[in-house]
């Protein structure tokens, strides 16, 4: 279990991990294939005018801010069996994924887990990295060319199930609204994905823990990498509001 936990304190080698699990696995057919359904995807999403699609309140993001990055993500939701309350279940212990220019091919971010160091990590059972200031697990992403990166949560507020809403597939992760809880430029000044203020996880396909394969302590331990696509939208402050009367 320390191993894993180091593993989960450690962003650079989740991303690390992520690649050489993809090479692995011989997940090239999948992923072909959820790179197609992206595509769709991102063309509901309107991409080339950064608009995303019509959405539920709970998962709107507030006026004042505006799209400025949409990508397409391609990769795994990745799943832990553990030990919960009387029986076992799979908890994610991180996205593995890659987002694409919307309206290319062009690789534009990695999607993972890691520490955010703006946020002390109140978890007792979370192992201190030994390198790198500790903080609470966020997701994250990180821009492929500047290194800027963005760390943001969800809540059961702000996400929307298949059981919510009819928008979100059967079999498919939730679609979310996140809020931004830190960022960072890039080790030469690039800030890329420095102004974000919120991302939407919208069009999901795929990517919900299995249901077979952790039901006894024998299972505890089992990892599933469940293949997922899904648009990103990433939002900053809208400064030709500032100043405008309502």
């Amino acid at each position: 279990m320390n191993k894993f936990k180091k593993f989960l304190l450690d962003g650079y080698g989740i991303k690390q991990r992520a690649k050489n699990r993809l090479r692995r696995y011989g997940f090239a057919l999948s992923i072909i294939g959820l790179m197609a359904i992206g595509t769709a995807h991102a063309q509901n999403a309107d991409p080339g005018n950064l608009r995303p699609p019509d959405v539920p309140e709970k998962i709107k993001v507030e006026q004042g801010n505006k799209v400025f990055l949409v990508g397409r993500a391609v990769g795994t939701q990745n799943y832990v069996c553990k030990a919960s309350g009387s029986g076992f279940k799979f908890v994610l212990f991180t996205p593995q994924a890659t987002l694409f220019g919307a309206d290319d091919d062009r690789q534009l971010i990695h999607h993972f887990f890691s520490p955010n160091p703006f946020e002390p990590n109140t978890d007792p059972t979370v192992v201190t990295p030994a390198l790198g200031t500790p903080g609470l697990i966020r997701a994250t992403w990180q821009h492929s060319r500047d290194s800027s990166t963005v760390w943001a949560f969800a809540t059961s507020d702000t996400t929307l199930t298949s059981t919510d809403s009819a928008l979100v597939e059967q079999g498919a992760v939730a679609w979310l609204r996140l809020t931004v809880s830190g960022t960072q430029d890039g080790p030469t000044g690039g800030h890329t994905l420095s102004e974000t203020t919120f991302i939407q996880r919208l069009n999901t396909h795929g990517g919900v823990a299995p249901s077979t394969g952790c039901a006894s302590a024998g299972d505890v331990g089992n990892e599933a990498f469940v293949p997922y696509t899904a648009d990103y939208f990433f939002y900053e402050k809208d400064t030709s509001q500032t100043g405008l009367s309502h």
